[in-house]
């Protein structure tokens, strides 16, 4: 357990910057081609709303509210899953914390109705958050939860809030990226929707396979009478691990800003 998650912690350690969604490339796991010409033509930093083009669909329709947001879902897990690399570290560092079911909830609670309310509110223009503000923070939002799993042995009476302020943070970052699609007023509440969703999805993924491979090693911990030793040789070292790459990641997107 360890030497992997070290073995993807230090792949991620290359990783300088928030990773760019490529949805439109050679194989199986691309989008259709039809998609990919419909959302290269989405530019709302050189267009107006007026001027963006819907997304049709495979018969030259201008999609619905089912269709795009059904579009949008499959864009939203993809952000997370596999080109998220730093929200999966950071939900995985809220799974490592939750030593009960519980603390997990409302962690994981917390930080969606947090996401979604900054997402919400940048997307519709409301916010205008600075990728070069946002990024940064994000790494840091991610050493600082890590870390204080090394420390701490259960949940804070604080985290919640923490994680309530983080969450805004990581919605920014989300909104960054939705933001850069640009879609005509008739399709864009249907495509928030469905990439909030989608997003979700993700982490659910994410924290739903982590709990299965816990429940793997406590298992096996238990069996040779050493349930005890989960927190030394699981949760501190990949913490730890997921901390440093935290730490690191803030300080070269910060000398990347001020290059």
């Amino acid at each position: 357990m360890v030497l992997c998650a070290a073995a993807v912690v230090l792949f991620a350690t290359e990783l300088t910057a928030h990773p760019e969604d490529e949805f439109c490339v050679p194989g199986e796991g691309g989008l259709d081609p039809a998609l990919c010409e419909a959302l290269a033509t989405l530019d709302s930093s050189s267009a107006t709303n007026e001027q963006l083009k819907p997304i049709l669909d495979d018969r030259g329709l201008e999609r619905g509210f089912w269709s795009t947001a059904g579009l949008y879902v499959t864009i939203g897990v993809r952000h997370i899953l596999p080109d998220g690399i730093d929200h999966i570290l950071f939900v995985l560092a809220l799974f490592l914390s939750s030593t009960r079911l519980r603390a997990l909830v409302i962690q994981i609670s917390t930080f969606t109705v947090a996401h979604t309310v900054t997402l919400g509110l940048a997307a519709a223009g409301v916010l205008s958050p600075s990728a070069g503000f946002v990024e940064p923070l994000i790494a840091a939002t991610i050493a600082f939860v890590a870390i204080e799993n090394v420390f701490l042995r259960d949940m804070p009476r604080w985290r919640p809030l923490i994680v309530f302020i983080f969450g805004l943070v990581h919605g920014l970052g989300f909104a960054g990226f939705f933001g850069e699609l640009g879609l005509p007023p008739g399709q864009f509440w249907s495509a928030l929707i469905g990439f909030n969703v989608g997003v979700e999805i993700g982490q659910i993924s994410v924290v739903a396979s982590a709990f299965a491979l816990s429940l793997l090693l406590r298992r096996r911990l238990t069996r040779i009478g050493h349930e005890s030793l989960y927190r030394r040789y699981v949760v501190v070292p990949v913490s730890a691990l997921i901390g440093a790459v935290g730490l690191s990641w803030t300080l070269t997107r910060i000398l990347t800003q001020l290059a």
